[in-house]
């Protein structure tokens, strides 16, 4: 295994000479990583699932958050649950299936019944147990240290000290907002989950998700796609700005030519796709007035909320997790997200364009996953070249879609996060 210095910060920035500089080290160090685990996915609030993935009490899905194993449920009082998937007998999972509905959860190991708030509800040879066992705590399987939600996106922090999840999103709730205001009754997850791997460390994929800088050349390919394509682009230049949201939050807002569902026609869509926009634009003004309904309609987001979660506003809506594994690997899992009320028609052309650009198999993605990895490649060199440069549009009083203000809001606050214990 490769030996590195140790680091005293992972940045180096210049505001005079509007540098900002990132050691390659960050990317393939494994100390890093470990004080990342320990620093960042300990300590941070991290997506765990949206609520209409439990649609009625009983619904339960399982997934790692941070590297712990969850039960994620909707309780028989329609309560959500986010519990630790372990045995408090001997440690065994509890639940094994990936999804479904329940009426409780039994440990194969020996048995034990919980209900679907985690209580213990019985267990073989209860005569041999205190007869208080079951009111006991700690006979229940746990909780997770702290579990807030904030319009349907629900959150987990194993660090019970941590502040509430309001707070922490701070200015990201109004992009929440904007994103969850499409729908009139609310927001649902369409399908399942996608999953897929990256040879590539982590935080790549943060820079990729909000780096409006690389799209007309990196997916040249798509926009070539939709050029050729009769009346694939509407007349709308790729033009916006990026905001620094504070605790390492930040969004890309812009408007761009690709048909959006929600509400901006393109020609390809023919007239009944005009109709069925002008209809629901309509009904955005008449809820939140012009001014707001042009926003929500015409202006894409890229929103990013530290440490590893992505909502990207675009030609549809995707929500976007990864989780590290080794410095030069990542799982990332994937969820099309639409309005409950969706027409058949919208419902269409948003799953199109979700496959035809976000999704695993669509333009974007290996694009992107082919870009990553050859940064992960090129990182091999980080003891002679030892820097990434992310300086683009310092300075500016309001930057670009395409400057990094965004990055260097992430690295900023990774590097506080990762040292401050150093320093």
């Amino acid at each position: 295994m490769a030996s590195y210095p140790v680091l005293n910060s992972g940045i180096m920035v210049d505001e005079d000479r509007k540098v900002f500089k990132v050691s390659r080290q960050a990317f393939v160090d494994p100390a890093i990583l470990e004080a990342e685990r320990a620093r960042i996915f300990d300590r941070s609030w991290l997506y765990l699932g949206h609520s209409a993935e439990l649609p009625k009490p009983g619904s339960f899905v399982t997934r790692q958050v941070g590297g712990r194993n969850i039960l994620f449920a909707r309780d028989a009082k329609g309560e959500l649950r986010a519990m630790l998937n372990t045995c408090p007998h001997r440690g065994a999972q509890v639940c094994r299936e990936r999804s479904g509905t329940a009426k409780s959860f039994q440990c194969f190991y020996h048995g034990w019944v919980f209900g679907l708030d985690g209580a213990l509800r019985s267990q073989p040879g209860e005569a041999s147990y205190a007869e208080d066992f079951k009111e006991r705590g700690t006979s229940n399987m746990q909780q997770v240290p702290r579990f807030e939600s904030y319009r349907d996106f629900n959150f987990v922090c194993f660090d019970p000290n941590v502040q509430s999840l309001s707070d922490y999103l701070g200015p990201a709730r109004e992009y929440l907002d904007v994103i969850c205001d499409q729908a009139e009754s609310g927001m649902t997850i369409v399908g399942g989950t996608q999953e897929y791997s990256m040879r590539a460390n982590w935080k790549l994929l943060t820079e990729n998700s909000i780096d409006g800088y690389h799209a007309v050349t990196t997916h040249a390919t798509y926009f070539d796609y939709l050029k050729a394509t009769n009346g694939g682009l509407a007349p709308v230049p790729l033009k916006g700005s990026a905001r620094d949201l504070g605790n390492g939050h930040a969004v890309l807002e812009y408007k761009a030519p690709w048909g959006r569902p929600v509400a901006q026609w393109i020609p390809a869509w023919g007239e009944e796709g005009k109709k069925e926009i002008d209809r629901l634009y309509q009904n955005l003004v008449e809820r939140f007035g012009e001014e707001r309904a042009e926003r929500i309609a015409l202006y894409n987001r890229n929103l990013f909320i530290f440490p590893n979660l992505v909502v990207n506003d675009i030609m549809a809506v995707t929500i976007r997790t990864y989780y590290p594994t080794a410095p030069d690997f990542m799982n990332i899992s994937a969820w099309a997200l639409a309005p409950k009320e969706e027409t058949e028609w919208a419902r269409k052309y948003r799953l199109y364009n979700f496959l035809e650009f976000l999704g695993p198999g669509g333009f974007a993605t290996p694009d992107d996953v082919e870009a990553l990895e050859q940064c992960q490649r090129g990182f091999r060199n980080s003891a002679e070249a030892q820097w990434n440069d992310i300086s683009k549009g310092m300075g500016k009083p309001v930057p670009d879609y395409d400057d990094e203000l965004q990055m260097r809001a992430f690295w900023s606050n990774w590097n506080k996060c990762v040292f401050q214990e150093r320093a």
